[in-house]
C-alpha cells in the first residue's frame, strides 16, 4: 500500500481519514494541532475526554477516546484500548511519544498498525529521531499516513509561520511588523501564535512595526530580552532600570530568567562556532537570523568560557528562586543580573 505523507504547518489539515496516522516531529504546537485535526476529521468529531457519556446530539458523542503516552503502556494494554466500544461507536487511540515505547509495546504498535480493528482510529506521535525509528518504517510500510511537523528554527521559517498564523485570521503584516513581533515576543511558537491571535482581534489594517510597538508599548521596551541584553553587555545600571520597569508593567519574573538563559545560550553557541566564518554563513549553520549573530558577536566581547559558566549557574539558581524558592523574586533577579555583569570580566 502506498505511503501517504504530508508536511504540517500552522493550519494543516490531515486530509482524508485514515485508520492509522503517524505524526512525526518535535514541534509541540504543530504536533498538537495535527492530532486535533485528525480527531476533527474522524466521523465522531471527537476530542480527548469525549466518550460514550456525551449528550445526545453532541457531535462528539459516540466515540471512545484514549490518549496515552507510549512509555506508560504495559505490554498487552493496546489490545484492551483497541477493543470494540461497549456503545458501538468509534474508538480513537492516541499514543504519544512512540519513540519512548519499550520494545514489546513497539512491536505491538507495529502489529496493530498493519491490522487495525474496524472502527478504530490510531494516532501515533514520534519525535522522528533514531530511537524506535524502525517502528516508523513498519507503520508507513503498512500504509499509515504520515504527517511531518518539522522544527521551525530558521528566521525565514519563523517569518513564514507568522504569515500563516495571521492569514488564518484574515490579516496581513509587512516584514517590519513580523520582525518587530519576533523581537517583542521571542521565538516560542505558542507565544507567537497567541500574539498573532491578540493582534488579529485587537488591531486593524496591515500590521507593521509601529502597530506592534503600540500594542506592546512597555513590553517591547522593557521585556526580559531588553533586561538580558543590557546585562550581557555589562551595563548594570541600565539592566537594573529595565528590570524594575519590566516588573512594574507586569512582566513575569520567570520570563526574565528565561530571557537571560536564552541570551547566554546564544552567546555560548556563537562563541563556540568557528571565528573565521562570515556572519551569513554562521547564521545559516546555527539556524539564527543574521541580526542575532551580529548582536551576539558584539556582546561576546569581555566574555570568557569561565564567565559564561558562572553566569549560567547563577541564572539556573535564580530561575528556581523565582519559581517559588525565594522570598523576593525581585531581589533574586537583581542579584543574578549583578552576578552576570561581574562574570563578564572573568
Amino acid at each position: 500500500m502506498a505511503v501517504r505523507s504530508q508536511r504540517a504547518d500552522a493550519g494543516a489539515e490531515p486530509g482524508e481519514q485514515a485508520a492509522v496516522t503517524i505524526i512525526v516531529g518535535e514541534e509541540e504546537l504543530l504536533v498538537e494541532r495535527a492530532v486535533k485535526a485528525v480527531l476533527a476529521s474522524s466521523s465522531a468529531g471527537a476530542v480527548p475526554g469525549a466518550g460514550a457519556g456525551a449528550a445526545a446530539g453532541d457531535p462528539m458523542s459516540g466515540a471512545d477516546v484514549h490518549d496515552v503516552r507510549a512509555s506508560d503502556l504495559a505490554p498487552g494494554e493496546l489490545s484492551m484500548l483497541t477493543s470494540p466500544s461497549l456503545f458501538g461507536g468509534e474508538n480513537i487511540v492516541i499514543v504519544r511519544a512512540a519513540h519512548e515505547a519499550g520494545s514489546a509495546v513497539a512491536t505491538e504498535l507495529a502489529e496493530l498498525g498493519s491490522a487495525v480493528p474496524a472502527d478504530v482510529v490510531l494516532v501515533i506521535t514520534h519525535s522522528g529521531g533514531g530511537k524506535n525509528k524502525s517502528l516508523l518504517t513498519a507503520l508507513t510500510s503498512a500504509g499509515a499516513r504520515r504527517v511531518d511537523c518539522p522544527a521551525v528554527r530558521r528566521f525565514g521559517e519563523r517569518m513564514d509561520f507568522l504569515r500563516g498564523e495571521l492569514a488564518r485570521a484574515g490579516r496581513k503584516a509587512d516584514d517590519s511588523g513580523l520582525r518587530a513581533l519576533l523581537d517583542s515576543v521571542g521565538t516560542d511558537l505558542r507565544d507567537l501564535a497567541a500574539a498573532c491571535d491578540q493582534l488579529a482581534s485587537d488591531t486593524s489594517g496591515v500590521i507593521n512595526a509601529s502597530v506592534v510597538a503600540r500594542y506592546w508599548r512597555g513590553r517591547a521596551e522593557a521585556t526580559g530580552f531588553s533586561v538580558a541584553d543590557r546585562a550581557l553587555e555589562g551595563n548594570l545600571s541600565q539592566a537594573l532600570a529595565q528590570l524594575r520597569w519590566a516588573l512594574a508593567v507586569g512582566t513575569a519574573p520567570v520570563l526574565i530568567t528565561s530571557a537571560l538563559a536564552r541570551g547566554l545560550r546564544t552567546l555560548a553557541q556563537v562563541g563556540a562556532a568557528s571565528r573565521g566564518k562570515s556572519g551569513p554563513a554562521l547564521a545559516s549553520e546555527l539556524g539564527m537570523p543574521l541580526w542575532m549573530v551580529d548582536k551576539a558577536r558584539q556582546q561576546l566581547r569581555g566574555w570568557s568560557p569561565a564567565g559564561l559558566a558562572r553566569a549560567h549557574a547563577a541564572v539556573a539558581l535564580a530561575d528556581a528562586q523565582v519559581k517559588g524558592e525565594a522570598v523576593s523574586a525581585g531581589y533574586a533577579l537583581e542579584h543574578v543580573i549583578s552576578v552576570i555583569v561581574e562574570s563578564r570580566d572573568e
